[in-house]
């Protein structure tokens, strides 16, 4: 990664950069600014709109209503989106928040949410999914939003993926028990094959773990892998970074860092 400005406050805007005029903040960017902060005018803002790059910026003016940024300059130019879908069984409360974080900050481009037999939660606050993104973006100096997925049954979510999308669903009761090794025996078929890089997608199971029907529907599946990842009964939240780190190391972009 290129080198990057940490001192300087992050912030997402949803409009096109660079735009007529000024950038229009809202009420709750303006008092993390002014109040929290306690930037005054002509500090230094990083923005992004996740289509058109980091730009920095400067506060050009600051009213009783709101704040307005004026752009000086592009940052980083948009990076190449990425290609992994992170599919899970919802958790309750701090616990998805911190999942949907992580995934963000270790390159998942789509997050969806899969209903399955021993999911905890059935419903999801998809608008607090896309804050928690968002959060992590600014934080992290992230350029690309995911896209935030209504909920799906498995059946359903599972049928949605493209068939040269490779799954990867993680099972206590797999077989295969390095996780590296057969993800980089794919790696080198791929190589083989002259294939390339291919679409990834990842499924985390909930704390109950899949059942028997669930786990027949995912092997039947044409171009996906089960597995293991270790010998201890990981938290879904916890077994979410593992398995990421794992796959973003072997077949994701981490390879090209």
């Amino acid at each position: 990664m290129a080198s990057y400005d940490f001192r300087a406050p992050r912030l997402f805007v949803d409009v096109p950069l660079p735009g007529a005029g000024g950038v229009a903040l809202d009420k709750t960017q303006a008092n993390y600014l002014g109040n929290v902060l306690r930037l005054g005018v002509g500090a230094a803002v990083l923005v992004f709109n996740g289509r058109d790059g980091e730009w920095r910026a400067e506060i050009a003016e600051i009213g009783r209503k709101g704040m307005t940024l004026s752009l000086v300059g592009r940052t980083r130019p948009q990076p190449p989106a990425a290609d992994l879908h992170y599919l899970f069984a919802p958790l309750k409360h701090a616990r998805l928040d911190y999942m949907v974080q992580k995934a963000v900050e270790m390159g998942a481009s789509r997050l969806a949410p899969v209903i399955t037999r021993r999911t905890q939660a059935s419903r999801v606050n998809l608008e607090r999914m896309r804050a928690n993104a968002i959060e992590a973006a600014e934080q992290c100096g992230i350029l690309a939003l995911p896209e935030v997925a209504e909920e799906r049954r498995l059946p359903e979510a599972v049928a949605l993926l493209e068939p040269e999308r490779l799954l990867v669903f993680c099972d206590e009761e797999a077989d295969v028990a390095d996780p590296v090794e057969a993800l980089s025996r794919l790696r080198e078929e791929a190589r083989r094959n002259g294939t390339g890089a291919m679409p990834l997608a990842l499924l985390i199971g909930p704390e109950g773990g899949f059942d028997a029907a669930e786990r027949a529907l995912l092997a039947a599946r044409p171009n996906v892998l089960r597995l293991s990842l270790g010998p201890r009964i990981l938290r879904a939240d916890t077994a979410a970074v593992a398995a990421l780190a794992v796959l973003q190391a072997v077949l994701g972009d981490w390879r090209g860092a």
